[in-house]
């Protein structure tokens, strides 16, 4: 036997389980709507829909249009003229996500000496991590967003 959709006179009505919690918006017999009912049963569901999200296609064109504007207001830092320039290219195929091996194949040199490059960077520029070559490497403008690897 199929079973009702409605609900009885006086009980609260049950928001659809199809609908999403922007979309159930109806009011109970307290007087509270069933959004308010599913904010206090589901916060998480209840903030996610009520924060303006802007579609993945719209966000990745926002970040490429603003990643594509030149930064020449930048000057190039003078901690990176310490660098030779063979360090140079090594930092930039950091800042590129390559790895020790893949920067050893692309300049036809042995991974220690990619390893030795990358030790002596990290020291004239007094910088921790790999990561912080990266970063160093976009706000120099050493590398700019979206030109692909030499």
């Amino acid at each position: 036997m199929p079973t009702s959709r409605t609900s009885s006179p006086g009980s609260p009505r049950r928001p659809s389980t199809c609908g999403s919690a922007s979309q159930t918006a109806t009011k109970t017999s307290a007087g509270r709507s069933s959004r308010a009912i599913l904010a206090d049963r589901y916060p998480d569901v209840a903030a996610a829909a009520a924060q303006a999200l802007l579609a993945p296609t719209v966000t990745r064109r926002l970040i490429e249009e603003f990643a594509s504007q030149p930064r020449r207001d930048r000057p190039r830092p003078d901690q990176l003229a310490s660098l030779t320039a063979r360090e140079l290219e090594v930092a930039k195929l950091i800042a590129r996500g390559l790895s020790n091996g893949e920067i050893a194949e692309t300049l036809v040199l042995a991974e220690q000496t990619v390893k030795t490059h990358v030790g002596r960077i990290l020291a004239k520029l007094d910088l921790r991590d790999r990561a912080q070559v990266v970063v160093t490497a976009y706000e120099s403008g050493l590398v700019t967003p979206g030109e692909g690897v030499d």
